[in-house]
C-alpha cells in the first residue's frame, strides 16, 4: 500500500527588511513519506525567504518537471523556479531554460560542499541562476522546530534570517555560492 503524504499547516509570519516585505501565509504544506523534517523546514525557509503574494509551493519531491516552489506571473510565465538539494546538471540547465530567476537551496555539510566542487564551473553560463548554500548545524536545528501545526516567525535583516516558533529560536545565516548576473 502506497503511503499517503502527512499535512502539515503552517502559519507563516514574514518579516523581510532587506525586501520590505512583511506578510503572513497560511500555508498547507504536504510532506511526502520519503521527505525528512529537515527537508520540510529547508523548504518552508525557502518559501520564507522568497515571500511573495504569487509564489506557491508545489508538489515538489513527488515530481522530477516541478520545482519545490514557484512564482508564476498573472500571465503564467515561471518567474521563479526554487530546488531544494543537490540537483544534476540536467536538471540546472532545464530549470534556467524554463524561468526567470532559478534559486538552489542547497544543504547537508561536506555533500553539499562536494556538490559545489564538483557543479560550479558548469554553472557559470546561467545568469539566471542563484546557489545559497545553508550550513548542516542550520538546517538540523530548523528539523527541531517541525510540528504538524506551527505558527513560524520569520525575520530577515542584513542576509540573517532568525527562525522562531514560540520561545524556540534559530538562527540561520544563508551563505550566497553564486549569485544571479542579470
Amino acid at each position: 500500500m502506497a503511503l499517503k503524504a502527512t499535512i502539515y499547516k503552517v502559519e507563516l509570519s514574514v518579516s523581510d527588511m532587506d525586501r520590505h516585505y512583511y506578510e503572513t501565509h497560511k500555508l498547507t504544506v504536504a510532506k511526502h513519506p520519503s521527505e525528512t523534517d529537515e527537508r520540510l523546514m529547508v523548504r518552508i525557509l525557502a518559501f520564507a525567504l522568497n515571500a511573495h503574494d504569487q509564489l506557491e509551493m508545489t508538489r515538489g519531491i513527488s515530481t522530477d518537471d516541478e520545482p519545490d516552489i514557484w512564482q508564476k506571473s498573472l500571465s503564467g510565465e515561471l518567474e521563479l523556479w526554487v530546488a531544494l538539494g543537490l540537483p544534476g546538471e540536467k536538471v540546472i540547465r532545464q530549470s534556467c531554460g524554463k524561468a526567470n530567476d532559478v534559486i538552489i537551496y542547497s544543504y547537508g555539510g561536506r555533500t553539499a560542499e562536494m556538490w559545489w566542487e564538483k557543479i560550479k564551473n558548469s554553472t557559470t553560463r546561467f545568469d539566471n541562476l542563484q546557489v545559497t548554500n545553508l550550513s548542516e548545524t542550520d538546517t538540523k536545528e530548523l528539523e527541531k522546530l517541525a510540528s504538524r501545526s506551527m505558527k513560524l516567525q520569520v525575520n530577515i535583516q542584513d542576509g540573517e534570517v532568525m527562525v522562531s516558533v514560540g520561545d524556540n529560536i534559530v538562527y540561520v545565516t544563508p551563505v550566497t555560492w553564486k549569485k544571479a548576473d542579470h
